[in-house]
């Protein structure tokens, strides 16, 4: 796979060029694209006849990183995003898609550079604003239980959280992350937010949020929240494996109408 240079990370990056129109896809905080294929996140296995690029986080999955948490801060990562965006699909309107980091990311991004996204359809979207200093605090604690228990504790006291619905039958998995990095994830997740609800209002493009239920790290509160201020928004709350299944068929149908 080719590798990208950002400031600070070699990012891992993959284009199925099947021509059409440029797609771009993130995923998740100590995810990867082998992550949430495996966590049926991976919305774009059902697109066909698209430019899809699909790409790393800097230090998750394939991509490298540094020990700093400031390198892991939302804004960062919408930074890494446009970087990929203007080398790949340079002066081209793009469709991204992408889950609570994901998510994040492509905010920041939309708001950076207004022009950039034709549409954009978020997934699960992370606390915020309101809810986000208590998720702070819990990133926090988990930074400092890996360095002074282990990976094992962090992992033992993460599978012992209740699942969301939609999710069952999913495998179960750990992070796709370097252990020596992973502290400092978990502190740059702290030190982020979603953008000013005044900015996020200002994002005028086709958005779909795709949310589900009983997961505190990602409030269905926030996706409405989303839908309220995103002026072209639209909601989808999943609450079955069988509502899961149903959420390639709706980034391809986003992607025909918005591209």
């Amino acid at each position: 796979m080719p590798t990208f240079s950002v400031p600070g990370a070699e990012l891992d990056v993959e284009l199925s060029d099947e021509g059409g129109h440029p797609v771009v896809q993130l995923h998740g905080l100590t995810s990867s694209r082998h992550r949430d294929r495996l966590m049926e996140l991976d919305l774009g296995r059902g697109l066909s006849g698209t430019r899809l690029l699909r790409y790393d986080a800097r230090g998750h999955g394939r991509s490298t990183g540094r020990a700093v948490p400031e390198d892991y801060r939302w804004t960062v990562l919408a930074d890494d995003l446009l970087r990929l965006l203007d080398h790949w699909f340079p002066g081209e309107r793009v469709h991204g898609v992408g889950p609570s980091m994901g998510t994040g990311t492509l905010l920041h991004a939309a708001v950076r550079d207004p022009g950039r996204f034709s549409g954009l359809t978020l997934l699960v979207p992370a606390t915020a604003w309101g809810t986000r200093a208590a998720k702070a605090d819990v990133y926090r604690h988990n930074a400092a239980m890996i360095e002074e228990r282990g990976l094992d504790a962090f992992l033992a006291a993460d599978l012992a959280v209740p699942r969301p619905p939609a999710t069952v039958g999913t495998p179960e998995t750990g992070p796709d992350v370097d252990e020596r990095l992973l502290p400092s994830l978990f502190r740059g997740a702290a030190l982020s937010d979603l953008p000013d609800p005044d900015d996020v209002a200002k994002i005028d493009v086709p958005t779909t949020i795709l949310a589900w239920t009983d997961d505190p790290g990602h409030p269905v509160s926030t996706a409405e929240s989303l839908v309220n201020l995103l002026p072209r928004a639209t909601l989808e709350v999943a609450h079955t494996p069988a509502d899961l299944a149903r959420w390639p068929g709706i980034l391809c149908e986003d992607v025909a109408r918005h591209g």
